[in-house]
């Protein structure tokens, strides 16, 4: 847009100076001449100010400014706590009036910037405004328009704005919201123990709560709810009992307040990884053997394992006169391992332990009942697992998963290499071991890769899992679980050979690690399971099973208790997968019919929702430094209320009662200029001549 202004200039033929020394010497002159009431005086004081003013050269000049309108800046709030209720309407219908009443205006342009949503940051406002205004030359900027609940969390101790910021919010003044806030949470916890969780629920925006006032709060652990009343404003402290290994989700509800803005704030979810403290392991070797040393450095290697280890040097039936004082340096404490501190040990392992009366059949039920109560028992054997001295004939053998053929064919003597079997190859405590044979639907008769054993007892499986075999398919390895514990059974003593690495060796310490961590309930090795968790905003389902079956669907339960149900997608290994995007924070359900999971999601932007009232305070230094206000909008999409926007010299207040002023700054670019002297020589010389002689003539008379 072009405009031309006029006006008057001096073009001075000599410097002002000499002009200002002219000009006192003549008035010096003319006073002398009025003193003396000279004639003629008149026209020497015409005569000098013509020359004064020819010196001074004036000019009229006409100036052509191409104008540059204007700029303003319209921020759109598109966080998550801009879009609680009505808000988001609200804030669209607004932003379609600003741009039709500022469109109005020739001389000003809106530039509009959306803000996202800014992760576990919060409303990154400021900055998205600093990078919208690195665009915009400062001569243009008329000022800044946001439509927003005030909620900025990136706001500087001392921000600045030459130019006024007004922001718009929609709702009411008064507001009032619940806030369940979580002080403390530890992210782990002991197996068997209990952690406290520290929270306290506030009503922000509204008058202190009376003494004694209180709200319920919903405690959901693993689907399980209990509830318990929380003094307002007061830290409040909840016992949670780890009772398992794995994770633990915990969801925390505090009842809705009414006339709230919200309570998707009410709510927290916490997830609490249940570890085991050291473990207790006892091992007994029923004889020294070559093997016996691979089940010690097994143990030992595992800094959080405390190992009890007894070998049974010689049989009562051994009589060789030795005194007693020179058997062993202690006496071995059946009663306080096997009745008084069994309950005390996390595992129980039997290695070629023979029955031969050093632990009486009152001893062998307590380690059964050990098992059925929750113990975890590993049992390898030898020769001394066939016969009159078999732990199969005692009361301990109800638990066990296989029980040895009668008769001399039960020791297998001759080279074999260990298979994993089909099952075994779904079962995490053997699938994908290291120089394994192929268990796929294509795998054959395949070897194994791995070096090879001598002895095996052949046994007739009578429960749980086959994991690995030998020979015409007999039993080797066999899992099980008896009541609430589990039974591993393996029915060779050759597995020392792989630590030798004879014959090529094997993978020894993984697979009888796996099998203790089985054995000890690690959720990871969970042979038939359901899981979920929930990353980058991605709920992944796994489910475990040893079935070679057609997985069934998934029911997923949202926090809302909105259903979807997904295909299980086999995935090998005996693992089927779904996923889907989690929109909701909270804890989600899944279930496959048999078992269920829980997954938490927490809140995807927590400085955003801590406080949901639409307020002007985070954003109160930057209104105050720019000269801006904040208004209310309504919360009605239909009923909004918006202040007349009015363009406002630079100098004067920016907002008014029912009004803001964006600055008219006036910028411009001069394209071109024209000056025409206004006492040119040709014109000023004969009208100086001319004054000076009548100016003469006068006083001559």
């Amino acid at each position: 847009m072009q405009r031309t202004l006029s006006g008057l200039d001096l073009a001075p033929i000599l410097p002002l100076w000499l002009i200002a020394a002219l000009t006192i010497l003549a008035l010096l002159a003319l006073t002398m001449a009025f003193l003396r009431r000279a004639r003629g005086a008149w026209w020497r004081v015409l005569a000098f100010a013509l020359l004064v003013a020819a010196l001074l050269n004036p000019r009229m000049v006409e100036e052509t400014r191409d104008v540059r309108p204007d700029i303003a800046l319209l921020m759109v709030d598109r966080t998550d706590s801009a879009k609680i209720g009505n808000r988001a309407q609200v804030i669209d219908a607004a932003r379609d009036r600003i741009q039709a009443q500022l469109g109005r205006f020739n001389d000003l342009q809106l530039q509009t910037v959306e803000v996202p949503e800014g992760g576990s940051q919060g409303t990154r406002l400021y900055g998205a405004m600093e990078r919208a205004l690195a665009d915009i030359p400062y001569a243009r900027l008329a000022g800044v328009i946001a439509l927003s609940d005030g909620q900025a969390h990136d706001l500087p101790a001392a921000p600045r704005l030459d130019a006024p910021f007004h922001l718009l919010m929609p709702g009411k003044p008064g507001e009032v919201d619940r806030h369940l806030r979580v002080i403390e949470a530890p992210g782990f916890g002991i197996v068997g123990k209990s952690v406290t969780l520290r929270v306290a629920i506030e009503d922000l925006g509204a008058p202190l709560p009376q003494p004694g006032a209180t709200a319920r709060l919903t405690i959901r652990r693993d689907g399980q709810d209990r509830v318990e009343s929380v003094p307002i404003g007061q830290e409040h402290r909840i016992e949670i009992p780890i009772e398992r290994g794995g994770q633990t989700v915990v969801e925390l509800q505090a009842e809705t307040r009414p006339g709230e803005v919200s309570n998707i704030n009410n709510r927290a979810v916490i997830s609490i990884n249940g570890v085991r403290d050291r473990l207790r392991v006892l091992l007994v070797s029923g004889e020294p053997h070559a093997g016996e040393r691979t089940w010690r450095r097994l143990l030992k290697a595992d800094p959080n394992v405390d190992l009890v280890h007894f070998t049974i040097l010689r049989p009562p039936e051994k009589d060789d006169l030795t005194p007693l004082n020179e058997l062993a340096l202690i006496a071995f404490p059946v009663r306080e391992l096997f009745q008084v501190k069994i309950k005390d040990f996390d595992l129980i392992v039997l290695d070629r332990f023979a029955n031969r009366g050093i632990l009486p059949p009152a001893y062998l039920r307590n380690i059964a009942d050990y098992v059925r109560g929750g113990g975890a028992l590993l049992v390898s054997v030898g020769p001394e697992f066939t016969g009159a001295t078999s732990l199969a004939s005692t009361p301990l053998g109800q638990v066990l998963p296989a029980r040895p053929l009668p008769g001399s064919t039960a020791i297998a003597e001759g080279p074999f290499r260990p298979r994993v079997t089909a099952e075994g190859g779904r079962h995490p405590v053997t699938e994908g071991l290291t120089g394994a044979n192929p268990t796929g639907p294509d795998a054959g008769n395949a070897e194994a890769r791995w070096g090879r054993w001598y002895r095996m007892i052949h046994a007739e499986a009578r429960s749980g899992t086959t994991a690995m075999e030998g020979p015409g398919g007999a039993p080797l390895l066999q899992l099980d679980r008896v009541g609430e514990g589990r039974v591993a059974l393996l029915l060779s003593d050759q597995i020392w050979l792989w630590s030798r690495g004879h014959d090529g060796g094997g993978p020894q310490g993984e697979l009888l690690r796996r099998a203790a961590h089985w054995l000890m309930k690690e959720p990871e090795l969970e042979e038939e399971d359901l899981t979920a968790r929930i990353e980058n905003g991605q709920l992944t389902v796994t489910r475990q099973s040893l079935s070679a079956e057609t997985p069934p669907e998934a029911t997923i339960t949202a926090p809302d208790g909105t259903e979807t149900r997904r295909p299980l997608t086999l995935s090998g290994n005996g693992r089927a997968t779904a996923q889907m995007p989690v929109n909701q924070p909270g804890v989600w359900r899944v279930t496959d019919g048999r078992r269920t999971a829980f997954a938490a999601a927490g809140a995807a932007n927590p400085p955003e929702i801590a406080d949901l009232r639409a307020d002007p305070g985070r954003l109160a230094p930057l209104l105050q430094a720019s000269g801006g206000a904040a208004r209310w909008i309504g919360e009605e999409p239909g009923q909004i209320a918006l202040p007349d926007i009015r363009r406002i010299s630079a100098g004067r207040d920016m907002a008014g009662s029912s009004w803001i002023g964006l600055r008219r700054n006036q910028d411009h670019t001069v394209t071109g200029i024209s000056a025409t002297p206004l006492l040119p020589p040709w014109l000023a010389l004969p009208l100086l001549l001319g004054v000076a002689i009548l100016a003469w003539r006068r006083e001559g008379r």
